[in-house]
This record gives C-alpha cells, sequence and structure tokens, in this order.
C-alpha cells in the first residue's frame, strides 16, 4: 500500500478479541488472541471475515500480543513461532479474499502487551524506560517486526503505543525495512497527551516528516477524547479506533456502562469532519459497530 486513497475515509475493522470472545474463545492468559493462531486459526479467519461483511475496509491482525519468546514459552520451536505469527496475516488475507478485497494491516502491538501487567496503558516499562529505553525496545520488537514486514501484509498497524521512546524504537525500524509502510496509533491518557504524559502533538511531529508513516493517532481509548486527539495531529493523516466507550474495572475484570453502536457511528462522522482518514473501533466494538461506522460515513 503505497498511499491512502484520495478523498476517502478507510474503515478500520473492530475489536477482534471482543469478537472471538462473542464467538465462546477464553482469551484469559498472556498470549491473548495470538494463542488461537494455533489452537483455532478458523475462528480468526471467520472474525476477520464478519468485520468485512460489516463494511469494513481494513482487517487487524491477530499478531498484538504473538511473539516468539511468548511461544517459544509454551514449549513451541522458533520456527513454530515464527510461522503462527506470519499465519496471523494468512488468515487475515484469506479473509479479505473471501470479502472480495480489503486491506490487511499487520498488528505491531507495544511492549507492554507482551509483559500483561497493563503498562500498555502507562508506558511504565521500568528499567526499559531508562537512557536507553528506544534502544532496548528496538531490539525487543526487531524480530516480530521483519517477520511481519516480509509477510506480505499490506502496511504495519503500530498500535496501543504509549510511551514516546517506544515511538522512537519503532520508526527506527521502519527505517530498517525500506518499502515498508504503517500508521502509529497511541493509547491516550486524555485529550492532548500519550499514556506515558507525552503530548499527541510531540508524537506526531516526530512522525510527521516521515514519508513512509501513513497516519497517527490513538486507539484503545476512550471515545470522548477522540476530536481533541484529532486536532493534535498535524502534518500527516489522523488514524482513530477508539473502545466502545464502557469503561473496564481492572480489580473486577469487568466492563460497565453502555457502548451504543448508532452512537459511535454517529461520532465517527464528526471524527471525519475533525479530519481523521482511518475509523474504527478497539476494545468491546462489534461488527454492528463497524456496520454504524460505515453508515454514517456513507
Amino acid at each position: 500500500m503505497d498511499a491512502l486513497p484520495a478523498g476517502r475515509t478507510l474503515v478500520l475493522d473492530g475489536g477482534l478479541a471482543t469478537r472471538l470472545e462473542d464467538f465462546g474463545c477464553d482469551l484469559g492468559d498472556e498470549l491473548w488472541s495470538a494463542r488461537l493462531l494455533h489452537d483455532d486459526p478458523a475462528v480468526i479467519r471467520r472474525a476477520h471475515r464478519d468485520f468485512f461483511a460489516a463494511g469494513a475496509d481494513v482487517a487487524i491482525t491477530a499478531s498484538y500480543q504473538a511473539g516468539v519468546p511468548a511461544f517459544t514459552a509454551r514449549g513451541f520451536t522458533r520456527a513454530e513461532a515464527r510461522a503462527l505469527i506470519a499465519r496471523s496475516v494468512e488468515l487475515a488475507a484469506q479473509a479479505r479474499d473471501e470479502a472480495g478485497g480489503g486491506i490487511v494491516a499487520a498488528s505491531i502491538g507495544p511492549y507492554g502487551a507482551a509483559l500483561a501487567d497493563g503498562s500498555e496503558y502507562t508506558g511504565d516499562y521500568g528499567p526499559a524506560a531508562g537512557a536507553d529505553a528506544a534502544d532496548f525496545l528496538a531490539d525487543w520488537h526487531r524480530e516480530r517486526w521483519h517477520l511481519l514486514a516480509e509477510s506480505g501484509a499490506d502496511l504495519l498497524a503500530c498500535e496501543t503505543i504509549p510511551s514516546y521512546a517506544e515511538a522512537r524504537a519503532l520508526l527506527g525500524l521502519l527505517e530498517e525495512t525500506p518499502g515498508v509502510r504503517a500508521w502509529f496509533s497511541f493509547s491516550c491518557a486524555d485529550g492532548e497527551r500519550i499514556s506515558d504524559g507525552t503530548p499527541l502533538a510531540e508524537c506526531a511531529a516526530l512522525l510527521a516528516g516521515h514519508a513512509r508513516v501513513l497516519a497517527v493517532g490513538a486507539n484503545c481509548t476512550a471515545p470522548r477524547h477522540i476530536p481533541d486527539l484529532i486536532a493534535r495531529v498535524r502534518g500527516v493523516p489522523a488514524v482513530v479506533y477508539p473502545n466502545s466507550g464502557e469503561t473496564w474495572d481492572p480489580t473486577a475484570r469487568t466492563w460497565s456502562g453502555r457502548g451504543d453502536p448508532d452512537d459511535f457511528g454517529a461520532a465517527a462522522r464528526e471524527w471525519q469532519r475533525a479530519g481523521a482518514r482511518l475509523i474504527g473501533g478497539c476494545c468491546r466494538t462489534t461488527p454492528e459497530h463497524i456496520r454504524r461506522i460505515r453508515a454514517h460515513l456513507d
């Protein structure tokens, strides 16, 4: 994918894990949805297909929490682990082909997702956040990055990034892979700052000058913050795919509140008017949310 289609807003898919849970899948371990790349790949393809059928232009792969160390810790060989990560792109591509077209974005989840301690929402990586944090994080991401960069995906989706250092690390890896394009999407604390407190405008300024950065924005963030966050992105298209609007209680491990799909779709129209060029949903968003986005944008 060389560039965003001129004058067109792309609709992203919704919460892949949410859809898998709707099918009865148990995602309660460190691998999250990536476990199903081995245990039940057909259900991942089915979830992708449902989002395409709902009107999505883009499928984000099930590689968010996948990594060679995570798989080898479960007893897989390195070759098997690499094949499972590549499978995430194959499954999305199969669903795309069944749908008659679309875009496959290979998910690059943050270091905090592998820690499974919630730090993708704080950017607090402990010793990794020291003076050489960007170098440490680049080394940690490098194998999966290159694997997905060579997988045949149309682009890489660097998502739920909580820290400026991690954005720098991923931008350095983009420099290592000529011809690859990516979007950079941050988890945000409010309408101005990413999770580690860095202004989103500063992150956008870092990334906007790179010709192969397709978009910058926010995901896994409350919808109410999205209009202000879009306003912080300058010099590059904005990508936004917030949570449904429900609230996660980490103690009770339950969601509360209400995320109405039609309200979400109507809000997407406002995000489009504010300048967003890629719009979808993250946690707790379903094919119905995507269907309503498509209807409101059309």
